[in-house]
């Protein structure tokens, strides 16, 4: 691409124009080859694709056209016949009728009961809280807390993180020196929270009475009373409601609030579950010299959302969309991955989150163990046969063969990865082998946004919709990743086109993004 950019920028230049074109011919020429065998193998692919996924109905046209051939040949003594034939065994049709009835009526009565997004926001910090890159270095060195090799350590991860310049910080770290306390860290997840939660029950119209259930996630930060009682006590939520606080387990606990309102939800007929998902930076805030440690400070940034769940058949008209799949992999067992995200004391007793240098490893294969229960949930017949066939040949004959990668393209129209860092997005887009759109939510919301823990992927859907780019039908897949190590995946399905709720967070800025990004 960067060839061809080049060569029409110099065709644009007189009389350099000639030589231009005959650059691009001779260029071209010599891929013309390797063009035509991609765009054949490419259609091979596809004719594949079309054939497995439409092979019953393929079976099915010529097999209908014999029966109705058939039928059509039959005179009328041959129905007359049959029809008498049916009323000899007339308790054998009522046994079956009856049989089929009460099959039928046991599956609906225990199926599990639909999930509903019915809508979701997103919390946006005040401007003045915003830290530009300048501002954040400059009171960096004036709290004197870290010296020259670790300012410069935070520059650099700045400068290469993908973070832009109208990320937030709270409150507390504005003051010079920085005022962490109790008390501020409160007042963050007060505002944070809260102004997520007024933004949904205005936006769907429902009363905090109607909530039997609340789940909250924040890792780092779990004072007493909770979280969750917090939001039971602005809102005077009811007092037989079903409220949990989840701590420490990571930016991916988002998907597991869900899965645990889902089961919830199945168990609660006819009600509300609100998850709420977010993060404290005020009493987390790293004040040492180790280096490890300092990659928090540059990444993670003021965020929070609240998302509205109902087992009401009722909420199906209004809903955005349908939970598919919710799927969850822990890797705790090994060590390495237990301690790849780790919150310690450094020599200086000064409390951190440590970031190993496995970590991109460790969550690689968290996502291949993942993907693993999930493909075969979402990916059409033919890429499942892909992979088997694949997993065959190098069982039994060629052990050096790669695996195959299915292309989960063919299953979800939407991505929304953990905006954790650029090298995470970097990762899943070259090993899911996605394209430069599948990955945009997740650049912009890391840019726009920066690292807001478990709630990034609803800034990320949030971008979808905004973009005007959610049709119904259209499979959305969000993935996270977390301290344990886990990755967590949950697959919805919109259920209509999507527009952008009132006071979005992408609201007055969207027609901004995306914007370029330097490498």
């Amino acid at each position: 691409m960067d060839g061809g950019g080049d060569a029409q920028v110099n065709a644009g230049h007189g009389g350099d124009s000639g030589v231009a074109e005959v650059g691009v011919q001779i260029h071209h020429s010599r891929r013309l080859p390797d063009f035509l065998q991609s765009v054949n193998l490419k259609y091979v692919k596809l004719g594949y694709h079309y054939l497995v996924s439409n092979l019953l109905t393929l079976c099915l046209i010529p097999t209908m056209a014999v029966i109705l051939v058939e039928a059509s040949q039959m005179n009328p003594d041959d129905i007359r016949q049959l029809w008498l034939h049916l009323q000899y065994n007339l308790v054998s049709v009522i046994v079956c009728s009856a049989v089929l009835v009460f099959g039928s009526t046991v599956y609906i009565m225990t199926r599990p009961r639909p999930v509903y997004l019915v809508d979701y926001s997103c919390y946006r910090a005040p401007d003045e809280l915003k830290a530009p890159f300048e501002r954040f270095m400059n009171h960096s060195r004036l709290t004197g807390d870290f010296d020259e090799s670790s300012l410069e350590f935070q520059r650099k991860i700045l400068e290469r993180s993908g973070l832009g310049e109208e990320t937030y910080v709270p409150e507390a770290m504005h003051f010079i020196p920085p005022r962490p306390s109790m008390a501020a860290a409160r007042e963050e997840s007060e505002k944070v929270m809260f102004g997520a939660l007024d933004t949904l029950f205005v936006n769907t119209s429902v009363k905090p009475k109607n909530i039997g259930i609340l789940v909250v996630n924040c890792s780092l930060f779990n004072p007493t009373p909770s979280l969750s009682a917090m939001i039971v006590n602005k809102y005077k939520l009811r007092g037989n409601i079903r409220s949990f606080n989840l701590g420490g387990m990571g930016c991916s606990a988002g998907v597991i609030a869900i899965d645990l309102a889902k089961e919830l939800l199945q168990v609660h007929r006819n009600t509300y579950a609100v998850v709420v998902s977010t993060e404290n930076i005020t009493q987390n805030w790293y004040f040492g010299n180790k280096k490890s440690m300092l990659i928090p400070n540059c990444l993670f940034r003021v965020g929070g959302s609240a998302v509205l769940l109902s087992n009401k058949s009722a909420d199906r008209r209004r809903a955005k969309y349908k939970l598919v799949h919710v799927v969850r992999t822990h890797k705790g067992a090994d060590d390495k991955a237990f301690h790849c995200v780790y919150q310690e004391q450094d020599d200086a007793g000064k409390t951190g989150v440590s970031l190993s240098k496995d970590l991109m490893a460790i969550a690689g294969g968290a996502l291949k163990t993942n993907i693993t229960t999930l493909g075969p949930l979402v990916l059409p017949i033919s890429e499942q046969l892909l992979f088997f066939a694949t997993l065959v040949v190098k069982k039994l004959f060629n052990k050096n063969i790669k695996p195959y990668i299915p292309d989960f393209k063919l299953a979800f129209d939407h991505f929304c990865i953990h905006a954790g860092g650029r090298a995470v997005i970097d990762e899943l887009e070259k090993n899911l082998q996605l394209l430069p759109i599948h990955v945009e939510a997740s650049r912009m919301t890391l840019h726009r946004f920066g690292n807001t823990s478990s709630s990034s992927i609803w800034y990320e859907l949030a971008y979808t919709e905004a973009k005007g780019r959610m049709r119904k039908g259209h499979r959305v897949w969000q993935i996270a990743f977390g301290s344990g190590f886990k990755c967590n995946s949950a697959v919805w399905q919109a259920l209509r086109n999507v527009k952008p709720s009132h006071s979005g967070p992408w609201e007055d800025c969207i027609d901004n993004y995306p914007v370029k990004l330097l490498l």
